[in-house]
């Protein structure tokens, strides 16, 4: 195993960090990194939000679902999906008395766009993830940045064509090291050419492991399915981040051109 292969095995979700400020110098190079990464058409259709205001900081750890270590995280980046710079470019460039002249419709960002902008932020997060790793700075992805899209859009001075997907809290590893979480079996998770649905018999053996859960647990669930879906999926940030979403799509497809 080399060492690339090692650090992305041994990397853990990281929520309490050193006590000490990230260095200017490992900062940047994680950045920098981030920018190498793979990107649809070479568009870039995203950007990173760097934040040091201490005030924002607190703002986000209590909107991004009362996560009180964000607010302590040395490094705080969130990764936009972006179309607002390209249609920008697009205005000055003359693009929609172009499409007049030629006889084309001249469209805002559609849908795809936005899964687009959604998979370029996201493959540069990760990028960012495993240059933080070479360098000893763990990290934690925030879904929850995905909530609250009127508070955010405010507080971040958001545009209409760019939406928060993810965000990372970043800080030097403590001296003692979370310990590395299991993962499902390859054999669950990945399929040659087609997609394949399990079958009764393999989802239970697939989280077996996962079924080991209190009967004194809060939501009152007798397995492990029942006690995720309450925890999860039907959870009030789960439906507080679906909102969310709905109202930024609604701005995303209503902006004048």
């Amino acid at each position: 195993m080399n060492s690339t292969i090692r650090l992305i095995n041994e990397r853990v979700s990281l929520r309490k960090f050193a006590d000490r400020p990230i260095s200017d110098t490992d900062k940047e190079l994680i950045i920098q990194s981030a920018l190498r990464a793979p990107t649809a058409g070479n568009m870039m259709l995203y950007s990173i939000l760097v934040i040091e205001d201490e005030e924002k900081k607190a703002i986000l750890s209590e909107t991004c679902d009362h996560q009180p270590f964000i607010a302590k995280a040395p490094l705080v980046l969130i990764f936009l999906a972006d179309l607002q710079r390209w249609y920008d470019y697009y205005r000055l460039s003359g693009v929609k008395e172009y499409c007049q002249r030629e006889g084309r419709v001249f469209e805002g960002p559609t849908e795809s766009d936005l899964m687009l902008g959604c998979s370029d932020a996201l493959i540069a997060a990760q990028t960012a993830v495993l240059a933080a790793e070479s360098l000893g700075i763990g990290s934690c992805y925030i879904g929850d940045i995905m909530e609250n899209y009127e508070t955010h859009r405010d507080l971040l001075s958001l545009p209409p064509w760019t939406f928060p997907i993810g965000m990372l809290v970043m800080g030097y590893y403590p001296e003692t090291r979370p310990s590395v979480r299991p993962r499902f079996d390859q054999k669950y998770i990945v399929f040659t050419d087609n997609y394949r649905r399990l079958s009764d018999e393999e989802l239970k053996a697939m989280f077996a492991d996962r079924e080991n859960i209190s009967p004194n647990n809060p939501f009152k669930a007798e397995n492990f399915g029942q006690y995720m879906y309450a925890r999860k999926t039907a959870s009030d940030f789960s439906a507080e981040m679906a909102r969310s979403i709905r109202e930024m799509l609604k701005h995303w497809r209503g902006e004048e051109l």
